[in-house]
């Protein structure tokens, strides 16, 4: 029986994916531009979209991406409408061309996807809308392939003809259907190889990884491959190679030991692990990698009411070293990472403990780590931090933590203190850039 369906074969580098007290928040009002690749209906030529199920409208709210002027921090009047798509709106992947924006909506698990320069949802041959893509499960993991068409989401609750649920769907971002269910017992999430031939998958509970063969899917042969060797691995990150370097949990997430596992794409396990206090996220930076986790039991030391507290490790790639001792951070499940100007890494997780102290302490899931001075802030907003979107060439960062959209300066660390603010009412969710910078 063919694993999917048999045809064209397509490669991908992905984007992968994986959410408050005062806020920074943008004015009314389009901007102006006369750029050749303005957009309609907002006319903006260099963009963010923050996903929120709860926009006011009227008397009632509605499910819409806000538009934001990423170039002076307003709020476009203009929205992109997903009421008969995606009603709740809230993780979002791009392509890599930035021509399209899939919105995950719990309810329905359903997946819409959006035309970017047209701001509504994407057609078929100009058209007939492209339906919601109708999962069998929710997602936390999903992808776009460089082919810009093809996506991929992990879905740990799929019931297959295997026995335990889970499993990897390919999808047809122009037809909005489901090109073929790889069975993962369990797979949470993934992440492509950059040559675009390979999916690693992390399933839950489990000290493997599953290699998935993309030329192999819709063919009569297995494209999945088991590699044993790790302790509850959950993330990796590529370097420009085949080399992956692989998140395991250990403790966090029930096993042993967390660290990072060297492992090349067609070997039968992992060359080398390096020991770390936790692991389930990071990214890497020139030779550097940034990795964030919380073990069991950590302390936080004085200042801050917080019991437990997460952990921030730095390794040098090059030797697989670790550059000094782990850094404390906030706590909770750290599945959001992005390196701001100034050198200023933002750090989020969900689940943490929040602190909110009438006239005292205030902290949430969201940490600032100085990389040129080493010191964390942590910022008087409570509730997870489910988007980080830093915007190149300019010193800001745009933060959804509990549900508020903020606006960092990283030249302070602080909220960006704005003339004229007016708030973006509902919950916002997550924040895409989906535009390339703008020459100056």
């Amino acid at each position: 029986m063919p694993f999917g369906v048999s045809g064209l074969k397509k490669t991908f580098a992905g984007i992968a994916a994986l959410v408050a007290a005062s806020v920074a928040i943008v004015s009314c009002g389009s901007g102006n531009g006369s750029s050749a690749n303005q957009h309609k209906p907002s006319g903006l030529p260099f963009r963010a979209f923050v996903s929120n199920p709860l926009f006011a409208s009227g008397a009632t709210t509605a499910p819409v991406l806000n538009i934001v002027n990423a170039s002076l921090d307003k709020l476009s009047t203009s929205t992109v409408s997903l009421l008969a798509t995606a009603t709740q709106p809230q993780l979002m992947a791009l392509s890599p061309d930035l021509s399209r924006t899939l919105v995950f909506s719990p309810a329905g698990n359903a997946i819409a996807v959006i035309d970017n320069a047209n701001e509504a949802v994407a057609t078929s041959n100009g058209t007939t809308p492209v339906p919601a893509i109708s999962l069998p499960g929710p997602t936390e993991s999903i992808f776009v392939a460089k082919d810009n068409v093809t996506a991929y989401a992990a879905i740990p609750s799929a019931q297959t003809n295997d026995q335990a649920p889970g499993a990897v769907l390919q999808l047809d971002t122009t037809t909005g259907g489901i090109e073929a269910t790889i069975p993962v017992a369990g797979a949470h999430f993934i992440v492509p190889s950059p040559d675009g031939n390979h999916v690693l998958v992390f399933s839950d509970n489990s000290d493997s990884i599953t290699d998935i063969a993309v030329v192999s899917i819709g063919s009569n042969e297995d494209p999945r491959t088991t590699i044993t060797g790790f302790d509850r691995p959950v993330w990796a990150i590529f370097n420009n190679g085949g080399t992956a370097y692989v998140f395991n949990c250990g403790a966090e997430c029930g096993g042993t030991s967390a660290g990072i596992a060297t492992y090349t794409i067609g070997s039968s396990g992992p060359s080398l692990t390096t020991p770390v206090s936790a692991a389930t996220y990071g990214i890497l930076n020139g030779n550097l990698m940034y990795v964030a986790g919380t073990p069991p039991h950590t302390a936080c030391g004085a200042g801050t009411a917080a019991t437990t507290c997460g952990t921030l490790t730095i390794l040098n790639v090059n030797s697989m070293g670790v550059v000094g001792g782990p850094i404390i951070i906030t706590d909770g499940y750290h599945d959001r990472m992005q390196m701001g100007s100034n050198g200023q890494l933002f750090v989020g997780s969900h689940s943490c403990t929040d602190i909110n102290v009438l006239g005292g302490e205030v902290r949430g899931c969201l940490s600032i780590f100085n990389t040129t001075n080493s010191k964390v802030v942590v910022p008087p907003q409570i509730g997870d931090a489910t988007g980080i979107q830093p915007i190149p060439g300019r010193n800001v960062v745009y933060v959804c933590e509990g549900g508020a959209f903020q606006i960092f300066d990283t030249t302070t660390d602080k909220l960006l203190v704005q003339t004229i603010t007016t708030d973006i009412i509902g919950q916002s969710y997550d924040v895409k850039l989906v535009d390339p910078p703008q020459s100056q």
